[in-house]
């Protein structure tokens, strides 16, 4: 938990570094459709892939440079995936550091790890107390297009391993423990707009 607050910090700094340059500094906020990973139940380990529900999105960023940019991202990103059991919920903080390049006018196209810390988890009000990590990694890919000040972009989101969480499951009495994949595996849709 320190060193996310650190990695925080530091990213705060070079968002107010960014806005001084007058390089870039934003807001953006929008849709996710996300699943997560596989659930498994105690009896019987019965495997079941998620349906993807609607969460949302909202954050900072900041962008540097101008045909080839870096794009640092401080995002509050709320997930949810629907299995037979229940849902699960999933609040984190993403920390994309995209590099970009604008290819033709205002389209642009991006790539970058995501550095994601999941703090919030509840599986139909279940918290989950046992996640595997609560500090993962991913990769964000994606296209955007800039008119003016205003920004639209789409973007898929990946986990790279498996973040296994277990949890107690009150619907079954002889083994309680289930575990589901946390793993992020979403398309983002997002507004923003640059100072």
């Amino acid at each position: 938990m320190k060193n996310t607050l650190v990695i925080i910090l530091l990213l705060i700094g070079c968002l107010s570094t960014f806005a001084q340059k007058k390089s870039g500094f934003g807001i953006k906020a929008g849709l996710n459709y996300s699943s997560n990973g596989d659930y498994l139940e105690a009896v019987g380990e019965a495997l079941e892939n998620p349906d993807a529900n609607v969460g949302y999105h909202i954050g900072l960023f900041g962008k540097l440079g101008d045909k080839f940019y870096l794009r640092p991202e401080v995002v509050y990103t709320h997930t949810k995936s629907g299995y037979t059991d229940g849902d699960l919920k999933i609040d984190k903080l993403d920390i994309p550091i995209l590099g970009g390049w604008r290819i033709i006018g205002p389209l642009n196209i991006f790539l970058g790890p995501s550095f994601q810390y999941i703090f919030n988890s509840k599986f139909s009000d279940i918290s989950i107390d046992n996640i595997e990590n609560d500090f993962t990694v991913g990769l964000n890919v994606g296209a955007g297009v800039n008119l003016g000040r205003i920004g639209l972009e789409l973007r898929y989101e990946r986990g790279f391993g498996e973040n296994i969480a277990t949890f107690i499951n009150t619907n079954i009495t002889s083994l309680p423990q289930s575990r589901v994949d946390t793993r992020a595996d979403q398309v983002i849709f997002s507004l923003s707009f640059i100072f």
